[in-house]
């Protein structure tokens, strides 16, 4: 009769629970770990709560680049000015931002890992249309997209060696260098940050140093870990510079320009 009451229980405890596996499993625990948390109730299990974090926050940044780049959209779209901001910086990111998607795509990836990426270089590419538009370059600007369009098919189809992709990855590095140093000094021979948004700038900063732990725990790779620990640092130096210039105007001529 105790075995009997016990058999019952457990299946209606796992009644109970099937809901919930259905959303974790396989979205945020593999199936030995939510048995490991959820059915022998060890809550405290550490490899299974780094997974857990590390899906947490990978998906955590992947909700949250929908909304990263739009504020810097919104105001130059309100300024009718993208003052400020360089073109080639903002092109240098696109640039790694390109090839982390590439990569990760190739190496099937969880979309947890770099799903930002795609939501990223679909704002980056708009801010850069923008910048050519308020330089009354439309025309430049609708031939760009046209053409990174045509390219990144090119990269994600089986015509592209991996050895490409790899290439591709590994250039991430010196293309976000470059492209912070080049806003950075942009900045500095201002004197201000121009149409830069804060907002963007903050949480592209914290969105780098989370995916420092996610790289690491969902890839296991180093070379995508290497870039955001270079990414976060040139963040950094730009989030450093809007504290530093948060109070300087932009001098009346320039904003009439």
């Amino acid at each position: 009769m105790v075995g009997r009451r016990l058999a019952e229980a457990s299946f209606m405890a796992a009644e109970a629970a099937g809901p919930l596996k259905r959303v974790l499993v396989p979205i945020l625990l593999p199936e030995k770990c939510y048995d490991q948390m959820f059915v022998q109730w060890d809550l405290l299990h550490v490899p299974c709560l780094k997974i857990l974090l590390s899906k947490g926050l990978g998906l955590g940044i992947v909700a949250g680049s929908l909304l990263v780049k739009l504020p810097q959209v919104f105001k130059i779209l309100g300024a009718k000015s993208a003052e400020g901001l360089s073109l080639q910086s903002v092109m240098l990111e696109l640039v790694a931002l390109t090839g982390t998607m590439v990569y990760s795509i190739t190496n099937s990836f969880p979309f947890s890992s770099w799903g930002e990426a795609l939501f990223l270089m679909l704002q980056t590419v708009t801010i850069c249309f923008l910048i050519l538009h308020y330089r009354r370059q439309t025309v430049k600007g609708v031939a760009f997209v046209a053409c990174y369009a045509l390219i990144l098919l090119v990269l994600l189809s089986p015509l592209t060696p991996p050895v490409v992709v790899t290439l591709l990855q590994a250039s991430n590095v010196p293309a976000v260098v470059v492209g912070r140093l080049l806003q950075a000094a942009t900045n500095y021979r201002n004197g201000h940050t121009g149409q830069l948004s804060a907002i963007t700038v903050f949480l592209l900063f914290g969105g780098s140093l989370a995916r420092i732990f996610t790289s690491i725990q969902e890839t296991g790779d180093p070379l995508m870990a290497g870039t955001f620990v270079v990414s976060s640092l040139c963040n950094g130096l730009i989030a450093t510079q809007l504290l530093l210039y948060w109070n300087a105007k932009v001098p009346p001529r320039k904003k009439k320009e």
